[in-house]
C-alpha cells in the first residue's frame, strides 16, 4: 500500500507495482533496446545561466542522525567521508542543520542550546561536531540553520517573537564558539511565514554582527515568499533566498519541478530546500530526476535532500531514509545508498560558484520521457560538466556534443551509475575518456542511467565497507559517569524533551541523566507527547531493567520496557510498557500502543517518593509476565503478551525535570524452540493462511492467536516448520517472491538464517524475509525482498 501524501506528513513502503515496475526495469537494463536517433547538444561557454548554489541534505528534521556519533572508529570516519569527503562519496555541498527545539520534529528530538530563557549551553546535542567534521573534509560546504520547534518559553509559545529571533542569534553565536560560520538562516520550517519577524530577523543579524548570514525563507510548500516580496519591499530586501518545499510534489517521481513566475523575476536565488523522504535505494530515481529538472523547470539553484542519513534503530519512523544507514553502533554496520552516488554525479562535477549554462540544459530530444540533462562551467571559464539521468528512457540514445564559447576541448572523462541495478559495482563508474575532435564528440547513453561528462578530474569511489550486523549485548549497564554535562548518554535516543548528562543532584556525586524540557515546547507536530527518550535493541526480549530516579517536582517518571514503533505524528503513541512511579507514591504498570491506546495493567500506591531523594525503580519482562518493583520490594505482577520484546527508555510527565542515574540491563532466560514469529512493524504473527496445510499454502501477517498455523520451529538443517512436516519455502530466489509452505525437502529455498538484528534471510536468495509493502494489516503478504533495514523485516521469536 502507498499511503496518499499530506503536505507534513512523510510515508514509507513499497507496493507490489513497485516490485513489478523494478522487475521490468532490470529488463531492460539487461537487454537495452537499439538506440534511438541522434541528439545534439550544444556546451556553449557563453550561455547565459544562474549561479549553482549546491547539492546537499538535512540532519535534523527528527534525530536521524543521532546514533553516527556513538559508532567506533574507523566506522564513523568511513561514514563521514561517504558523506562529505570529495572526491569519496556523495560530496554533499550544502548541510542543513536543525536548530534543536526539545521536541520530536520525525524521527526524533534534537536538544536545544536553550532549555530555559538565559542559560545558553555550546556543547549540547550533536550538530556542532557534525558540522565540524563536514567542515574538516569539505572547507567549502556551506552551513544553513532551521528550527522545526522551540522550547515553550520563546513568546510565551509564539515563535514569530523577539524572543526566538535572540534565539537564534545565541545559536550562531554558539557556532562561532566552535569555529562554524553559518552561512544561510531559516525562520520556522513548515510553519508558514511572519513577513515582519523576517524583517526585524535581518535587522538584528545586521547590527550583531551576522550581516554576512542570508536568510531563507519560508521552508514551506510553494512559493508564497516571492509572492510576498513583490508586496513589501523591505522583505525582499530582508530575504536572499526563496526556498520551498517538495517543488516536484511530495515524495513524487520528481519528473516536473516548476517554481512560480514571481519567483522566477524576483531576482532571488530559488532553492528546493527539502527533497527525498525516500528510501536510501529506491528514491535514486526520484532524486536523479530531481536535481537536474528543478534548475530546468523551475531555475532552482540548490538541492537539499531529507535527510542525510538514517543513522537511529529501525522502529524509529524513516528509518531507511537519506544517502546512508547507520542503524547500529555497537556492530560498526552501516550501508551506503545508491542515493549517495546520484547525488555524486553532480557534487563531483561541480561546485557552489559554478554557473549553469541555460543553452546547454533541458530535455533530451526536447521529450521528458528520454531523460534531461544540465551543462555548468567553471569559474575559470575553461571547465565544465554535463550531467545526464535517462530515468525514464525506453531505449539507448546517442548523443552528439559540440563545446564553443571558450570552454576546454581536451579531454572529456565519463563517469556514469546504473540507477536500475543493485549491484555496487554498476554505481559511480569511471567509463572511456572521450578526445573530442574540433571540439566535437559522441556518447551512447543507456535507459536507467545518470552520466557526468566533464574536463575536471579528482573523482573518485570509496572503497571502505561496514562491519556485520550484530545484536547490542546484555548485560549493559551505564553509569553516565564518562560523560561532560551536556552531552547524551551512549545511544540513548531523544525521542521527545531532552535527555542529557549532568552533573548529580539529590546529594549524589557523579554524573546522571537529567530530563531537561521544562515546560510544554513550541511542537512542530501536532502531538503533545511527554518527554521519553529510548536505548537498546529491538530484539531485546526477557530481561529486566533498573534505574536510580529522583524526581525533582511533582509528577511522574516512567521507565520503559519492550519498546517497538511509534507514530510520528504523535510520538506518544508508542508500543511498550511503562512503570510509572509519581512523587506521591501512586504506581502503575502501563501498556501503549501506537494509536494512544493506554491500558492500565496494574495498579496502586506506596509511601510517597517525594522530591528530591533517590529510589529505585526495576521492570521485569519474562514471557508474559511483568513484574514491578520500587526500591527492592515488588508492588505488582500482571500477565500480559502484547509486546514481547524491544528497546528500554526513560519518560516523564510534561516539564517534568528528573534525573536518572545506573541504567541496568539484565537478560533472562530465552523462550522455548517452537514459537511464534512476530512482525516488529506490525506485531502480528507470521501465520500460514486459512489454517492450510496444503502445499503452496502461503504465509502473511495475522493478529497472533496461538494457533498451529503460527507455530514455528527452527530445526538444525537451518530450516522454519510448521505442523511438524512443513517448511517455510521461497518458489524462487527473485525479490517479489510471495512466501508459502511446502513439504520439507532439504532444498536450499527452504533454509533460512535467523541474523541478530532480527532479519530472517533465505539461505538461497540473500533476501530478507518482508511484509509487503510495509503493511500492518491482518493478511498482508509476506514476501522476499532487498534487505533495508526496515520494520517490516525485523522478526521477533517468542
Amino acid at each position: 500500500m502507498i499511503p496518499s501524501p499530506g503536505p507534513a506528513r512523510r510515508y514509507r513502503g513499497w507496493s507490489a507495482v513497485a516490485a513489478l515496475v523494478l522487475a521490468l526495469s532490470s529488463a531492460l537494463v539487461a537487454f537495452p533496446a537499439p538506440a534511438q536517433a541522434a541528439t545534439a547538444i550544444t556546451i556553449n561557454g557563453t550561455s547565459g545561466g544562474r549561479v549553482f548554489d549546491g547539492v546537499g541534505a538535512i540532519s535534523g528534521g527528527g534525530g536521524n542522525s543521532r546514533l553516527l556519533i556513538d559508532y567506533p572508529e574507523p566506522q564513523r570516519g568511513q561514514i563521514l567521508d561517504y558523506l562529505f569527503k570529495p572526491g569519496y562519496g556523495a560530496a554533499m555541498q550544502i548541510m542543513k542543520v536543525e536548530i534543536g527545539g526539545d521536541t520530536n520534529s520525525t524521527s526524533g528530538a534534537e536538544p536545544s542550546h536553550e532549555h530555559t530563557r538565559g542559560a545558553v549551553n555550546c556543547d549540547r546535542g550533536y550538530e556542532w561536531w557534525l558540522m565540524g567534521e563536514a567542515k574538516a573534509r569539505n572547507p567549502g560546504i556551506k552551513l544553513v540553520g532551521l528550527a522545526w520547534g522551540a522550547p515553550g518559553w520563546i513568546g510565551n509559545g509564539n515563535f514569530w517573537s523577539s524572543d526566538s529571533i535572540d534565539y537564534l542569534v545565541a545559536w550562531l553565536g554558539c557556532a562561532a564558539s566552535h569555529g562554524l560560520t553559518i552561512d544561510y538562516l531559516g525562520g520556522w520550517n513548515e510553519r508558514g511565514r511572519d513577513v515582519t519577524w523576517y524583517k526585524n530577523l535581518r535587522s538584528a543579524l545586521n547590527s550583531r554582527g551576522y550581516a554576512n548570514v542570508k536568510i531563507v525563507a519560508s521552508d514551506e510548500f510553494g512559493w508564497g515568499s516571492a509572492d510576498d516580496a513583490q508586496r513589501d519591499s523591505g522583505f525582499a530586501n530582508a530575504v536572499a533566498v526563496f526556498g520551498s518545499h517538495y517543488v516536484c510534489g511530495y515524495r513524487s517521481a520528481q519528473t516536473n519541478c516548476p517554481s512560480s513566475t514571481n519567483a522566477v523575476n524576483s531576482g532571488k536565488a530559488l532553492w528546493a530546500s527539502e527533497n527525498g523522504s525516500d528510501d536510501y535505494n529506491a528514491g535514486a530515481n526520484a532524486l536523479a530526476r530531481g536535481i537536474n529538472r528543478d534548475y530546468i523547470d523551475g531555475k532552482m539553484t540548490a538541492y537539499i535532500n531529507w535527510p542525510v542519513l538514517a543513522a537511529i534503530t529501525p522502529n524509529v519512523p524513516w528509518s531507511t531514509t537519506g544517502l546512508a544507514v547507520a542503524p547500529q553502533p555497537w556492530s560498526g554496520y552501516y550501508s551506503i545508498g545508491k542515493n549517495a552516488w546520484v547525488m555524486a554525479q553532480t557534487t563531483q562535477f561541480t561546485a557552489p560558484g559554478w554557473r549553469y549554462l541555460d543553452s546547454a540544459s533541458g530535455y533530451l530530444g526536447g521529450n521528458r520521457g528520454n531523460g534531461s540533462y544540465v551543462s555548468l562551467k567553471s569559474p575559470n571559464n575553461s571547465d565544465y560538466s554535463t550531467v545526464i539521468e535517462t530515468m525514464d528512457a525506453g531505449s539507448a540514445q546517442d548523443l552528439t556534443f559540440t563545446v564553443t564559447g571558450g570552454l576546454s576541448t581536451g579531454t572529456v572523462h565519463v563517469w556514469s551509475t546504473n540507477v536500475r541495478s543493485s549491484n555496487p559495482a554498476d554505481h559511480f563508474v569511471k567509463r572511456s575518456d572521450i578526445t573530442p575532435s574540433n571540439g566535437t564528440f559522441s556518447l551512447t547513453v543507456q535507459p536507467g542511467y545518470v552520466y557526468s561528462i566533464t574536463t575536471t578530474t579528482g573523482q573518485g569511489k570509496g572503497t571502505a565497507a561496514g562491519s556485520a550486523q550484530g545484536s547490542l549485548a546484555l548485560p549493559y549497564g551505564d553509569d553516565f559517569d564518562g560523560y561532560q554535562p551536556g552531552r547524551e548518554a551512549k545511544y540513548l535516543m531523544d525521542h521527545q524533551g531532552s535527555f542529557e548528562v549532568v552533573t548529580c543532584g539529590g546529594g549524589r556525586s557523579g554524573r546522571c541523566v537529567r530530563q531537561m524540557s521544562e515546560q510544554a515546547p513550541i511542537f512542530w507536530t501536532s502531538g503533545h507527547a511527554e518527554p521519553f527518550a529510548l536505548l537498546g535493541d529491538l530484539g531485546w526480549r526477557n530481561y529486566t531493567v533498573s534505574t536510580d530516579v529522583m524526581l525533582e517536582k511533582s509528577g511522574y517518571v516512567q521507565l520503559v520496557g519492550r519498546a517497538t514503533n511509534y507514530n510520528h505524528e504523535g510520538p506518544q503513541n508508542l508500543n511498550a510498557y511503562y512503570l510509572r512511579v509519581a512523587d506521591n507514591g501512586a504506581w502503575s504498570l502501563r501498556s501503549n500502543n501506537t494509536s494512544g491506546n493506554q491500558r492500565t495493567l496494574a495498579s496502586g500506591t506506596i509511601s510517597a517518593l517525594g522530591t528530591g531523594r533517590w529510589h529505585k525503580l526495576a521492570l521485569t519482562l519474562n514471557g508474559s509476565t511483568l513484574t514491578a518493583a520500587i526500591d527492592g520490594t515488588t508492588v505488582g505482577s500482571v500477565s500480559d503478551s502484547a509486546w514481547v520484546a524491544g528497546q528500554i527508555g526513560y519518560a516523564t510527565g510534561q516539564g517534568v525535570t528528573a534525573q536518572f542515574d545506573n541504567l541496568s540491563i539484565t537478560p533472562l532466560a530465552g523462550p522455548a524452540p517452537t514459537g511464534e514469529i512476530r512482525g516488529a512493524g506490525s506485531n502480528r504473527c507470521l501465520d500460514v493462511n486459512g489454517q492450510s496445510q496444503s502445499d503452496g499454502a502461503v504465509v502473511q501477517i495475522w493478529d497472533c492467536n496461538g494457533g498451529a498455523n503460527q507455530k514455528w520451529t527452527p530445526t538444525s538443517s537451518n530450516q522454519l516448520t510448521v505442523y511438524g512436516n512443513k517448511c517455510l519455502d521461497a518458489p524462487s530466489a527473485a525479490s517479489g517472491t510471495r512466501i508459502q509452505i511446502w513439504s520439507c525437502n532439504g532444498g536450499t529455498n527452504q533454509q533460512w538464517r535467523i541474523n541478530a538484528d532480527g532479519t530472517i534471510t533465505g539461505v538461497q536468495s540473500g533476501l530478507c524475509l518482508d511484509v509487503t509493502g510495509a503493511a500492518t494489516t491482518n493478511g498482508a503478504a509476506v514476501e522476499l525482498w532487498t534487505c533495508n533495514g526496515g520494520s517490516n523485516q525485523q522478526w521477533i521469536r517468542t
